[in-house]
């Protein structure tokens, strides 16, 4: 009488066939083995294949190319045991109708067992297996040990292990994994996390709606760094460039998810993409002799004695007209604008209506540099070599600094403390309070064109080529920055980094903590005609025609925003505008690129679940940050807490869409 097949020749007979019959239990777990691994090519021995190891939860099986997963190169293959000797593929064709009574029987008496009776049946059996076989064991159960550490981790650990990953796109993909995942992902303190590590853990105005602003420190707006005044952009009336008129309608982040999707859209834009307008602003070539962009208004004024004010998206209001000859040099305040030029007069303008409000007299020449130090005083500086403060409330002038030996080309305020550029080669340091001057700053060899002051360090930029940088309490020269072969007509600080612009067409990024250069940039093929810079970016214009965007960190060229003028007069950009005004064929022309999101992008949170590779291109390194962090106690109308943002540094990576959209070609 035959007997079953027992010892080896019952699991060869046993792994004969898959198919021919209704599946068994043990037949349907070895076909979702097969189909997991890929093992079922036809006419291909278990011999001739490598075994995989087996996949992740996050990985495509059996293994994942660099850019379709996580951005980084996929983990080493999981080592599995040597092939055994070759046999046939497995079929169930050849098995006896006794076989499968027999399995049956053997499947009910292991169900009884106990764990000990169990755990000795399968030694012996896998005892009795060949090398071949003892392969495909373990390809078997490798997969089903396999378990998601997030179903069993508690909370607290699984959003400490996603805090060290810096990838939107990883995070973004990881959320798509199970329901589990993504209720981890959409925990803000993930990507609170991520906004440290990509720097955007700034603009408290934008979580912060009910921000107070006191009138006394009021932003006077995002001027030209290289306006008449030849002053930095950064004064003690300038707050964050996310103050931006872009930003002023759209509804405040409500958690730090909605703030770092909004800011990486404005970041890939910058790099790849934008709205633009372009206006004709004179139908011959005027120069714009000064360029401001506020939250409410774009002005500029122009050597052909009149001022145009236009809205944030370059339509135009109306044109300031009452000087009689060149305005150079103009500075806005809210609704109020104050200008000066070659009329030597100074004229207090109401931007809502247009109308004139006082006409200031007492130069004796060519008004060269405007500031204001609060909404009732503004500060003028002319050629006939003197300062004067002005009331512009009251229309009279409050005092008269005299000291300078030539024309006073620049100055910069900070609290009550003024310090002016000449081109008698000196800088002086003046109380506003007083009316007196404080320090003489001597030292440069010829006339100085630009000045930069941030309460504590004076910059100077000169025709002597160089860059000095002075003790503002003690009149002491602290440095002496050299490389530009040059003029150095343009400055901003910022912090602890000085960026300049020369005639000779470089920009220089200086750290003044260590007085060297950190990014030597050939930017221009002529004089750089302006320059602007935030926590992100460098700005620059120059006479070649041409704005360039650069990487403040990198010094690397970003793009070139406007290519094909005769010359660009003046930038001034905010955190999600850039305005440019331009020559071209023979025309004043003003360019606004918008890189303001969409709404509907804001609104859907799909983007941060791409499908369609929306997250694919590499995101850069980007340093850590050490800010800190702190959340304010409330709720909003979601439930998730409002968020106080510090202010921090540079922004990340680009975000490259598919197809021609807001976001540029890929």
């Amino acid at each position: 009488m035959d007997r079953p097949p027992s010892g080896h020749g019952r699991q060869t007979s046993k792994m004969a066939s898959y198919n021919g019959r209704p599946l068994s239990f043990s037949e349907r777990r070895g076909t979702v083995f097969n189909e997991e691994l890929s093992l079922n090519t036809q006419n291909v021995k278990i011999s001739q294949q490598r075994p995989r190891g087996p996949p992740t939860p996050s990985m495509s099986t059996p293994a994942a190319d660099f850019d379709q997963v996580t951005g980084s190169p996929p983990p080493p293959p999981t080592p599995a045991a040597s092939p055994g000797p070759s046999h046939s593929r497995l079929s169930w064709n050849n098995a006896g109708a006794d076989e499968e009574a027999y399995l049956a029987g053997l499947r009910k008496y292991f169900v009884q067992c106990n764990n000990g009776q169990r755990t000795r049946l399968l030694a012996e059996l896998l005892d009795l297996c060949t090398s071949a076989q003892l392969s495909f064991v373990h390809q078997f159960v490798s997969p089903l040990l396999k378990k998601d550490p997030f179903t069993t981790l508690p909370d607290e650990l699984c959003l400490r292990i996603l805090s060290f990953i810096d990838d939107p796109k990883v995070l973004a993909r990881a959320s798509q994994v199970s329901r589990r995942w993504r209720d981890l992902l959409s925990d803000d303190m993930t990507w609170k996390n991520l906004c440290v590590k990509h720097d955007y853990q700034r603009s408290l105005s934008e979580v912060q709606p009910a921000l107070d602003v006191p009138s006394e420190s009021k932003p006077e707006a995002s001027s030209q760094p290289g306006d008449a005044s030849g002053s930095a952009l950064l004064t003690s009336t300038s707050l964050p460039a996310t103050f931006a008129a872009s930003t002023a309608s759209r509804p405040a982040p409500r958690s730090y998810k909605s703030h770092f999707k909004q800011r990486y859209l404005v970041d890939a834009a910058w790099r790849s993409g934008g709205r633009n307008v372009t206006r004709n602003i004179t139908q011959d070539g005027g120069v714009v002799t000064s360029l401001h962009l506020t939250p409410k208004y774009i002005v500029v004024a122009l050597d052909n004695a009149k001022i145009h004010v236009f809205d944030t998206e370059g339509n135009a209001l109306r044109t300031l007209q009452g000087h009689v000859m060149g305005v150079w040099a103009m500075v806005p305040w809210d609704d109020i604008l104050v200008s000066g030029g070659c009329d030597r007069d100074v004229r207090v303008w109401d931007l809502s209506t247009g109308a004139c409000l006082h006409t200031l007299r007492g130069h004796t020449s060519t008004v060269r540099c405007l500031k204001m130090s609060d909404a009732n005083t503004a500060i003028s500086g002319s050629r006939d070599t003197t300062l004067r403060i002005w009331d512009i409330k009251a229309g009279v002038c409050k005092n008269v600094l005299v000291g300078h030996q030539a024309s006073v080309r620049c100055l910069e305020i900070k609290g009550d403390i003024v310090v002016s550029g000449s081109y008698d080669a000196t800088a002086k340091v003046w109380s506003i309070s007083e009316g007196r001057c404080l320090h003489t700053l001597q030292g440069h060899y010829s006339h100085i064109y630009a000045i930069a002051f941030d309460g504590q360090r004076v910059a100077t930029g000169s025709l002597d080529t160089s860059v000095r940088i002075w003790n503002v309490h003690t009149g002491e020269c602290q440095a002496i920055l050299q490389g530009h072969t040059s003029l150095v007509g343009q400055l901003q600080m910022r912090g602890g980094t000085l960026v300049t612009g020369g005639s000779d067409g470089s920009v220089r990024v200086w750290s003044l903590e260590r007085a060297c250069a950190i990014h030597r940039l050939a930017a221009h093929d002529n004089s750089v005609t302006s320059l602007q810079f935030d926590d992100t970016r460098v700005v620059s214009g120059g006479s070649d025609g041409r704005v360039k965007i650069w990487d403040l960190k990198t010094g690397q060229l970003v793009r070139e925003l406007v290519t094909q003028g005769e010359a660009v007069w003046r930038v001034a950009f905010e955190d999600e505008k850039c305005v440019a005004m331009a020559l071209k064929n023979g025309r004043t022309v003003m360019e606004v690129w918008s890189f303001s999101p969409p709404q509907e992008l804001l609104d859907d949170d799909r983007f941060m679940l791409p499908t369609k590779r929306r997250l694919d291109v590499p995101v850069p390194d980007r340093p850590l940050s050490a800010f800190p962090f702190d959340r304010r106690e409330g709720s909003s109308a979601s439930g998730i807490q409002d968020v106080d943002m510090t202010d921090a540094g540079p922004s990340t990576a680009p975000l490259q869409g598919s197809g021609s959209t807001f976001f540029g070609d890929v």
